[in-house]
């Protein structure tokens, strides 16, 4: 039995994300539906985390055990030729047996990507959201260093969730743009539901002075989503890394 650690990349547009549902096309599904078709393993493909419908990811990690014992460079190309053109394992590496994609992961980083302004882009709209206010640039950035550090952000996070801990540490949170673009990398060690496009929406209607770093404070310090700024939609978020301990 090997372990293996696949490093994978997709297009989230026409997924229900990456965990399996009934009569729904996912991530994992797909990986598991050409795992079948090439080992004959009805393999558990595990991922680093889940990622929402239209979510896309440039480095998602997913581990999964096979008896199957092809070398690992001829496994990825066999496994693309199998995949869907949304979907492609960019790495197949030997995992150590006790390698959880999930349970070992140490950082998440995720980007988002938004146009600021004019004409919402047709052909891209699907890979960057659209936001159609001006907003300040240094105000955005002044705001995000309060989400730096260990917090509750329970403020942060969409109510359908069933998780009781809602701390989590943010190591950075970079802002930057670049012509109607602003691309916001945020790093952690793990994220609640829809925290990130939360911290996005927040930022935002910071920058457009609809919020104020006061009510970044008070999101924080009392839990409550009502002082945070509107869920940004999936369609400009990405999963760009996940990191290890070594």
């Amino acid at each position: 039995m090997r372990n293996l650690k696949l490093t994978i990349e997709y297009n989230g547009a026409n997924f229900s994300g990456w965990q399996k549902q009934n009569g729904k096309r996912t991530v994992q599904q797909t990986l598991e539906d050409a795992f079948l078709s090439l080992t004959g393993e009805s393999v558990t493909v595990e991922g680093s985390g889940r990622t929402d419908k239209g979510v896309h990811a440039l480095g998602q990690v997913a581990s999964v055990q096979t008896e199957n014992q092809m070398p690992l460079k001829n496994f990825k190309i066999a496994l693309n030729d199998l995949l869907p053109a949304d979907v492609t394992i960019k790495k197949v590496e030997k995992a150590e047996e006790n390698f959880h994609a999930r349970f070992s992961a140490k950082k998440k980083v995720y980007k988002y990507l938004v146009q600021i302004g004019g004409d919402r882009d047709a052909i891209k709209h699907d890979l960057v959201a659209f936001y159609p206010y001006q907003v300040e640039l240094k105000r955005m950035q002044d705001t995000s260093k309060l989400l730096l550090g260990k917090h509750n952000f329970k403020g942060f996070c969409s109510a359908h969730t069933n998780v009781k801990n809602f701390e989590r540490e943010i190591f950075d949170l970079k802002i930057s743009k670049c012509g109607k673009i602003i691309t916001f990398l945020v790093i952690g060690n793990g994220f609640l539901y829809n925290m990130v496009r939360i911290i996005v929406g927040t930022l935002l209607d910071v920058g457009r002075g609809k919020l104020s770093a006061e009510n970044v404070k008070k999101a924080l310090e009392t839990g409550n989503r009502q002082y945070a700024g509107k869920t940004m939609s999936a369609n400009g978020l990405y999963l760009q890394k996940v990191e290890y301990r070594c």
